[in-house]
């Protein structure tokens, strides 16, 4: 018989949604269990009225944060207006010679 102490059991008792478009953005349910379904990780729930259901489990607090959000931190480096306008000024360039099309690389446009 084994003395070593049993792991308390570290599930969460609730779930918070964090996606933002999310109907129940906010709020705290009742965790059921986290499983992978078809592929993709679930999170099981009790809502309010005790029907079950899920959600992706990037959806809630249950996920760890996406690395690219938490470094950007909101910013960007380029807005598509600064974008817009260095695409007319290489145009123009372009179109005076002064900047070289590459041989071989396609233009695309949109």
């Amino acid at each position: 018989m084994s003395t070593t102490p049993e792991p308390a059991d570290l599930s969460p008792v609730t779930v918070r949604v964090t996606h933002p478009f999310h109907p129940r953005f906010g709020q705290e349910l009742e965790f059921v269990k986290r499983l992978r379904t078809w592929r993709v990780d679930r999170v099981f729930f009790f809502d309010e009225v005790g029907a079950l259901g899920s959600l992706p489990a990037e959806w809630t607090d249950l996920a760890s944060p996406d690395g690219f959000v938490v470094v950007a931190q909101g910013r960007v480096p380029f807005r598509t207006s600064a974008l817009l306008e260095l695409a007319d000024r290489l145009a123009v360039l372009r179109s005076k010679g002064s900047v070289p099309i590459g041989e071989g690389v396609q233009e695309i446009t949109p």
